[in-house]
């Protein structure tokens, strides 16, 4: 299959060159050509394989079998998503789907990991720089999917001091060949400064650079599977009921794979994007004008994002499917309501929420109580990245998994640079070409 940059249609190519690149001209995302449709005969017998089996089915689809055979394909997605994924039961008609189980506990695992499993097999040759911002999760699954890879180097820019110590110590403690920078300013100026890097004329001729944000396809991509997974795992008496599935978004690449998801053919009735009070995209959904306001740190910070990345695909899908973008349902859920939720779900159900997956429970909630519906929220971290705020909410400790325990004892090798795209040029000429 070819993919297409959204700013520059005539850009076309195929997976393994936008798998390397990340961004095309003029800044573009790029996109799939032709999106495949199943029918609901071929859904039903993907639903019935294994994940694996499943996932890998779903992914060739978007490749060339001359690229990359499917047997050698299966063999990398076996080592990509080598943990599991459960759909947590929480009512009759309520589930999490809990996407933590990877070896940085949090959803970005899965695409990040197929992203290098892809790499390591494409490229045999030249170095590649990885370049990457965070808002909290991303940097931990981008540092240990690439840790020790070789003719990769990985660079990452948070926002400094406005990630958790747990979240920073999971990715900036490793070192080798992986260098963490800590961006005096939020996620949007370490966004900001990537693309310029990536488009600075010096920097693309002196180094291979690539992105491992999910404005990289394959990321998006191997993400699609997991929404096939949850709907083999919701039980046979209620998927004839209306499938609702809430996805907490920041840079919206979950809502994206989703999306596609179901233009394949995936039969879920509707999405809700759910945001924190970073709104740009409930606002714009309700009001017609697109108009992003200075990012506000939350606790659910891997979602504060007011320019989300993504968004230009969302709108590619419902144009490719003659979709109404006014009908897809976002909403914005504030801290307090967060807090609230959590304390509400924990008190009914027994079930622990952290800030993120709750932004995704209380934007279903309206939902929850229609008998033809089935509900999905996502879970997208592991509720221990917040021992102590779950602590102070919900008087509960929580066990850390070994990793977190693990890394706690080690040192911080992050470097700290204002937000100036200058002190970063020069950073990276330093560092990459001297």
């Amino acid at each position: 299959m070819k993919f297409y940059n959204l700013n520059f249609h005539k850009e076309n190519k195929n997976f393994s060159q936008v798998l390397k690149i990340g961004l095309g001209k003029n800044q573009g995302l790029f996109f799939p050509m032709n999106l495949p449709k199943l029918n609901n005969k071929i859904i039903q017998d993907l639903l019935d394989l294994n994940f694996i089996d499943r996932s890998s089915y779903i992914i060739s689809l978007f490749l060339n079998e001359k690229e990359i055979l499917l047997e050698t394909l299966k063999t990398k997605i076996q080592k990509a998503f080598n943990f599991p994924l459960l759909l947590k039961l929480i009512d009759k008609n309520i589930a999490c789907l809990e996407l933590f189980y990877g070896p940085t506990l949090a959803f970005k695992d899965f695409g990040v990991r197929f992203m290098a499993q892809m790499l390591n097999f494409f490229n045999k040759k030249s170095k590649i720089i990885i370049l990457t911002a965070t808002s909290g999760d991303t940097g931990a699954a981008v540092a240990h999917a690439f840790y020790n890879m070789k003719n990769i180097e990985v660079i990452i820019l948070y926002p400094y001091k406005k990630i958790s110590i747990l979240q920073e110590k999971l990715f900036c403690t490793l070192g080798d060949n992986i260098k963490t920078i800590a961006i005096k300013g939020n996620f949007d100026d370490c966004q900001k400064l990537i693309k310029q890097v990536l488009n600075d004329k010096e920097l693309k001729k002196e180094l291979c650079l690539n992105s491992a944000n999910s404005i990289n396809i394959s990321r998006l991509i191997a993400q699609i599977c997991y929404y096939f997974e949850a709907y083999a795992q919701i039980p046979l008496n209620q998927r004839k009921k209306k499938i609702i599935i809430s996805v907490p978004s920041g840079n919206f690449g979950n809502l994206t794979a989703g999306l596609i998801a179901k233009t394949i053919g995936l039969p879920i009735y509707k999405f809700i994007a759910a945001t924190n009070i970073n709104d740009t995209i409930p606002r714009y959904l309700k009001k017609g004008y697109w108009k992003p306001k200075k990012t506000i740190s939350t606790l659910s910070n891997a979602m504060d994002v007011s320019i989300p990345n993504n968004w230009p695909r969302v709108i590619e899908i419902f144009n490719k499917n003659n979709w109404n973008l006014k009908k897809l349902e976002s909403n914005s859920i504030t801290d307090i309501q967060t807090t609230e939720t959590i304390k509400n779900v924990y008190n009914k159900y027994k079930y622990i929420l952290e800030p993120h997956s709750a932004v995704s429970f209380c934007a279903l909630k309206s939902q929850i109580f229609k008998k033809d519906t089935f509900n999905i929220f996502l879970g997208t971290a592991h509720p221990a990245k917040f021992q102590d705020y779950i602590y102070n909410t919900l008087n509960q400790k929580i066990i850390l998994p070994s990793i977190l325990i693990n890394c706690m004892k080690k040192k911080n090798l992050s470097h700290i640079l204002s937000n100036n795209f200058s002190n970063l040029k020069e950073f990276l000429i330093k560092n990459y070409i001297i």
